[in-house]
């Protein structure tokens, strides 16, 4: 990992970094392969997904890092009992389930990321935006989309608009398509999560990418 070029930070606006100064928003940019998925990876998640059983499950937001998602969630206003932290759906969907989705190459490394950290990786069309994305507030009669954002919702945006809501949708033309080739991986540091996991999950993302 200390190979890798250091991540791209993103700016954080005055009135968040005053309520959550450990608040941040890292980024970097990769390929976006277009082979099968790798089986040395879909194995990874495999075992990853043993070790979420029952009482792993029921437990789990007690761990330090779920935990912090938990309190950051109330803070900006989500309950993460009717809105489960992106860790805990993970979690709830391996139990449902018996087992992990099979997705796209895309899809096994931003899950292998989110189960090995319990920090959630967001991939955007790198084409699609204008900059290292940051972190907001949005404005009244922004959107995302067709959909009118309420003001004052944290946002994350790039320098020329919102792309998507705080753990929550992203605008249409960010999503990755058939036509991406590049990449821009999202990860934001809450408070009480520690810059190494954050910085991991978005190298574990980059690498599982690199193997297709």
């Amino acid at each position: 990992m200390s190979d890798d070029p250091a991540p791209d930070h993103g700016s954080v606006a005055p009135e968040l970094a005053a309520e959550f100064p450990d608040l941040r928003c890292l980024s970097v940019v990769a390929g976006l392969p277009r082979g099968r998925r790798d089986p040395g990876i879909a194995e990874r998640l495999a075992v990853l997904a043993d070790r979420f059983h029952g009482r792993r499950a029921v437990e789990l937001r007690r761990e330090p890092v779920p935990a912090a998602y938990r309190v950051f969630f109330r803070h900006v206003g989500l309950d993460p009992e009717m809105q489960r932290t992106p860790i805990e759906e993970a979690a709830v969907v391996r139990l449902l389930e018996g087992g992990h989705r099979q997705g796209t190459v895309l899809d096994d490394a931003l899950l292998l990321a989110l189960l090995e950290t319990a920090v959630p990786v967001t991939a955007l069309d790198a084409a699609a935006v204008d900059g290292p994305p940051g972190l907001r507030l949005s404005a009244r009669g922004e959107r995302i989309g067709p959909q009118e954002l309420p003001a004052g919702r944290i946002v994350l945006a790039d320098a020329a608009r919102p792309l998507a809501e705080l753990f929550g949708r992203l605008a249409p033309d960010v999503l990755p398509s058939r036509a991406t080739t590049l990449l821009r991986l999202v990860a934001v540091q809450i408070p009480g999560v520690p810059a190494i996991h954050v910085e991991e999950a978005l190298w574990t993302c980059q690498e599982a990418l690199a193997l297709a």
